[in-house]
């Protein structure tokens, strides 16, 4: 019998939304009954034509409430609605993400009550045949609800329960690993990063001086053969107009050239001092060129490293991942037996009134 008492009630339409209760104390206030929205069900008695509005929170029942005839849903805002359980003695509200869903809730509910109204309705016109039989039938019933099996379905989700909050416990402290992990090779990843785009830098630097250098020297070297040419022609010219004597330009021509000479001269000497500076810091190009292979050895092993780095973040993630799945689709069995729980503790509880109704005949 229990395997069919396990299938008798069904959901038959499900959403999401945050649930409150009323202040027993005020009863203005509303009290959140969950922390984030959770999943509110209707569900249906087969054998007991009977509706119930079930929702679970972790695991405890934050709304286990019996639809009646007489029971209306309002709206009090666009995405709000509450409704009045005597039995519960409470008022439950329901605050719904889109004005849809509240749409959607309330015309269920509409439906559900009218249900229930016709099945009273029907109940009540078999009430008087049914009576004795129930009678009879009753504590045969109650003996077989009563046996093992359901203290069996009991223990296994606790079960469960505890192998979830192990699997989380091992999944926590994986989590903690992978964060730590990513956290260095990030800082990591950075360092080499800044290193290599310094390495790079005064690799162009190193590699544009050269080139200017090189530069510079071909001009000044093309620049001192002029100087010298104009100076050996000028000294030519000296030297012919002292051997023609009375015949050659003035003295104040002769001091004009001198002196232009001389300011050659000392152009010249600057070039050569340029050209010698120039020429030591080539002298230096082979243990630059040894610097820069130095350097581009060094970048290509940061760049393994940046790869090897990369290709554990993405194994870590991958982890992350598959550990994450299995994490929610444990939280996913928990929550079903945790639903099955709560409508078996609510078959109980009505068992046992059924139960203390009888003895109390």
């Amino acid at each position: 019998m229990y395997p069919l008492h396990r299938e008798r009630e069904q959901p038959i339409y499900s959403t999401r939304a945050h649930v409150f209760q009323i202040d027993p104390g005020t009863k203005r206030n509303w009290i959140p009954a969950s922390k984030h929205a959770v999943t509110v069900s209707f569900f249906y008695d087969a054998n007991r034509h009977a509706y119930r509005i079930i929702s679970v929170g972790g695991t405890k029942a934050i709304i286990n409430s019996m639809i009646s005839p007489n029971m209306t849903f309002t709206k009090t805002s666009q995405k709000f609605g509450q409704w009045a359980d005597s039995r519960a003695n409470t008022v439950y509200g329901l605050g719904f993400a889109t004005e849809n869903q509240l749409h959607q809730f309330a015309e269920r509910f509409k439906e559900v009550r009218e249900a229930a109204r016709m099945a009273r309705e029907k109940s009540q016109d078999k009430m008087e045949l049914s009576s004795a039989a129930l009678s009879i039938a009753a504590p045969q019933d109650l003996s077989d609800e009563l046996q093992s099996p359901p203290v069996m379905c009991v223990n296994g989700p606790e079960d469960k329960l505890f192998r979830s909050q192990s699997a989380d416990i091992t999944l926590s402290s994986e989590k903690e690993r992978i964060k730590k992990m990513l956290s260095e090779g990030s800082i990591c990843e950075m360092n080499l990063e800044a290193e290599l785009f310094t390495l790079q830098d005064s690799n162009s630097k190193l590699v544009a001086a050269l080139h200017e250098a090189n530069a510079n020297v071909e001009q000044w070297k093309k620049q001192l053969a002029a100087y010298q040419d104009e100076t050996e022609r000028l000294r030519d010219q000296v030297s012919e107009l002292e051997a023609h004597g009375s015949q050659g330009p003035s003295d104040m021509l002769k001091d004009e050239l001198t002196q232009s000479l001389e300011e050659l001269e000392n152009l010249l000497k600057a070039k050569d001092e340029e050209i010698r500076i120039l020429q030591s810091k080539k002298s230096n190009y082979h243990e630059l060129e040894r610097e820069r292979e130095e350097a581009v050895h060094r970048l290509q092993e940061l760049e393994m490293r940046n790869m090897d780095l990369e290709r554990r973040v993405q194994n870590a993630e991958q982890n992350l991942s598959s550990a994450l799945e299995d994490r929610e689709r444990a939280e996913n069995e928990v929550q079903r037996v945790v639903q099955i729980l709560d409508v078996k503790i609510y078959d109980l509880n009505d068992l046992r009134q059924s139960l203390v109704k009888l003895i109390s005949k």
